[in-house]
């Protein structure tokens, strides 16, 4: 245990470390379980790549900085401090943030907390992550504040740690943006990848072409659209917080807005390319390139005759680009012009790496199709780059959010994605990196029981301290779930009839034979969302392409009681209309005619507010859904074992086979879990 700290302070840092390792880290049996204890409620995210906790906690009541090597930090010192209610000026504890250039990581830091608070960092953006780590670690207890003895020694496995929104369907005002900036920045991300142009509107000012903020060039959010100053002010706001901003102008698909408002037919027109270079031009007009060092360009989804264009229209532009000193982006699929090969390629889907360039993942990940429960264990278990850490070509991964479809509000982007829990949970693969990929977990949990569970269930308690700590009020739609085990079997043949009953319907028995087939159940499942099939493909339970499942459970309630839950049959991908609907019938929970009955008692669906809309309804916006942004479902529990079993079947245009049932405890925005419930899947 002494590596940690032998590595991370030098004794011109610390003098009598020594004697302080052997203090600290000498634990007995009993230590041991104190250092678990402070581990548990002191977690940082993302996971460091060392840490060592101590035995004690450090109380305190005011923090004085009484050395700060890093003048560009400023006053980020006091203002990362006093957002946790922390006076400044006292010495009741000491910080020195102290510049160490030996570190070989420019992004790296170390901190240790005893007696008074180290940060070491070779650059400022070292010690501000080690600022926002320490942030991580104040507890308020009301009338003084604590903190555990720790030392961590810390740097990021990947170069590009991002997020990105499309601001071209949706607009977002500048203070959303900012409020999910911050997020970005307390979990070390360092890049905001700003979509800002698609077929609804162009969202960013033009002096030279004022044609683009006129009315007629949108067909959504009218008018909307951010300023010059607007841009520069959210490039400051990054700035300060060690976030690079990726600008994206999408050409030459997704450019309904822009041939709009130029009364342009094609994208081939000869006037197109001029436009489009003075557009990069002002673009690249509003900051250096030290500032501002990558430019994406798009070149995805050419998919109509209007925005075909010949290699060469593209060719120009990334050369045109390069000239002024920026890094150019563009996304995979997207056009390949085989003269290029310096871009940077941002990997959407299950698009490969093209040989010898530099590469994004941002595979799989897309925030708009992921459940909130099952999504999670997406972006714990993917390995971004498929491989542990960065190098010359792999530069990390950018997490995107692509709600295509209207929304009535901004604040819906936030309630009908998990925005935040999805940057909780891959803010610690793209920065701490995964030493090997789990494609076999990118749509279940792990057996119980496996060291994989066991991971995910450890960290899964860090993300719960988090949210109670750092998102109140905020939309959080995840509860714990590696408690809630399940019972399945299928898939029965329904023969095309959604309606047909089997015999699981009548009496619980461990095995089945029906039509001849023997059928008998897994007992593996475990979570809130369970996938029977995925709908990309990743592997799940079953391969089939229809058929009826049933799931089974049993929860232990201390009382009787009416419980709100969390109940769905499919996961609306909030992108693409209603695909693979439409949208159920009243009375039905989704097309596929699935069922819940608890006690034997059914449960009926929701009153749907917008029953049988069609897929192709992307300006409807969603209101209802999805289960973790409409009204919970309440169900009678009795006191002692409750039964719950569900039919699930599947076939015919439906997308998705799943199902989700969890208790929840919601006040406000707060969700959170109903602890004195117990799954048990025994019969």
């Amino acid at each position: 245990m002494e590596t940690i700290f032998n590595n991370t302070f030098s004794k011109s840092v610390h003098k009598g470390l020594t004697v302080l390792v052997v203090a600290l880290f000498s634990l007995s049996v009993n230590a041991q379980i104190e250092f678990n204890k402070l581990a548990k409620k002191y977690p940082i995210i993302p996971t460091p790549q060392e840490v060592e906790y101590g035995k004690k906690e450090r109380a305190f009541k005011s923090i004085s900085i009484i050395r700060n090597d890093f003048e560009k930090l400023d006053l980020v010192p006091q203002i990362v401090l006093t957002k946790e209610g922390l006076g400044t000026g006292s010495k009741d504890i000491n910080i020195e943030i102290i510049q160490d250039k030996k570190q070989s990581n420019e992004e790296g830091y170390t901190l240790k907390i005893d007696k008074n608070i180290t940060i070491t960092a070779p650059t400022v953006k070292g010690a501000y992550y080690g600022l926002q780590t320490l942030r991580q670690l104040i507890r308020n207890n009301g009338k003084k504040f604590t903190l555990p003895q720790v030392g961590v020694k810390d740097w990021p496995a990947f170069k590009i740690r991002g997020f990105m929104h499309d601001t071209g369907r949706n607009f977002q005002s500048i203070e959303q943006l900012k409020e999910q900036i911050d997020i970005l920045a307390q979990y070390k991300y360092n890049v905001f990848h700003w979509h800002l142009t698609d077929d609804p509107g162009w969202r960013l000012e033009s002096k030279l072409y004022p044609e683009l903020k006129t009315d007629n060039s949108f067909s959504r959010h009218v008018g909307k659209f951010y300023s010059q100053e607007d841009f520069k002010e959210i490039l400051a706001y990054c700035k300060e917080r060690q976030i690079t901003l990726i600008p994206e102008f999408d050409i030459p698909g997704h450019t309904n807005a822009f041939r709009k408002a130029f009364g342009i037919k094609t994208m081939k027109e000869e006037r197109v390319i001029p436009i489009l270079i003075d557009l990069f031009d002002e673009l690249m007009g509003l900051a250096d390139a030290e500032e501002m060092p990558y430019i994406h360009i798009g070149t995805d989804e050419v998919r109509n005759a209007p925005e075909y264009v010949e290699d060469e229209m593209i060719l120009t532009l990334m050369n045109h680009i390069k000239s002024k000193g920026r890094e150019l982006i563009v996304w995979k699929e997207g056009i390949v012009i085989e003269e290029d090969s310096t871009s940077i390629n941002q990997l959407w889907a299950q698009h490969n790496v093209r040989e010898g360039h530099r590469f994004i993942d941002s595979r799989a990940n897309y925030i708009n199709h992921l459940d909130p429960f099952a999504g999670m264990a997406r972006l714990f278990f993917q390995q971004p780059c498929r491989q542990p850490a960065g190098d010359s070509l792999a530069l990390g991964g950018i997490l995107c959010a692509w709600p295509d479809n209207n929304v009535a509000e901004e604040r819906d982007i936030l309630k009908q994605n998990p925005i935040y829990p999805s940057m909780v949970f891959y803010s610690d693969a793209v920065w701490k990196g995964r030493e090997k990929n789990y494609p076999e977990y990118w749509a279940k949990l792990p057996p119980k029981g496996t060291e994989e569970f066991n991971r995910f269930k450890h960290f899964e308690h860090k993300v719960l301290v988090h949210r109670d700590l750092f998102f109140r009020d905020k939309e959080f739609p995840y509860v714990r779930q590696t408690d809630a085990s399940w019972k399945v079997i299928g898939p029965f043949d329904h023969k095309g009839d959604f309606t047909t009953s089997f015999p699981v319907e009548k009496v619980l028995v461990s095995s089945y034979l029906v039509d001849g087939n023997a059928y008998s159940w897994d007992d593996s499942p475990v979570g809130g969302t369970i996938h029977l099939k995925h709908f990309f493909g990743f592997p799940a339970i079953t391969n089939a392409k229809e058929g009826t499942y049933y799931a089974h459970t049993k929860i232990y309630s201390p009382e009787t009681r009416e419980q709100a839950f969390w109940v769905g049959f499919y996961g609306w991908s909030r992108s693409g209309g209603r695909r693979g609907g439409p949208a159920p019938s009243l009375g039905q929970w989704h097309i596929t005619e699935p069922k819940i009955w608890v006690n034997n008692e059914e449960i009926l669906p929701p009153v749907w507010k917008q029953p049988e809309l069609a897929v192709a309804t992307d300006e409807i916006p969603f209101m209802d859904e999805d289960y973790f942004y409409r009204e919970p479902t309440m169900i009678k529990l009795n006191k002692g074992w409750n039964t719950v079993l569900l039919k699930i079947p599947h076939g015919g245009g439906s997308w998705k086979w799943m199902y989700t049932v969890m208790p929840v405890h919601i006040v406000g925005k707060d969700v959170r879990e109903v602890t004195d419930l117990k799954f048990d899947a025994s019969f």
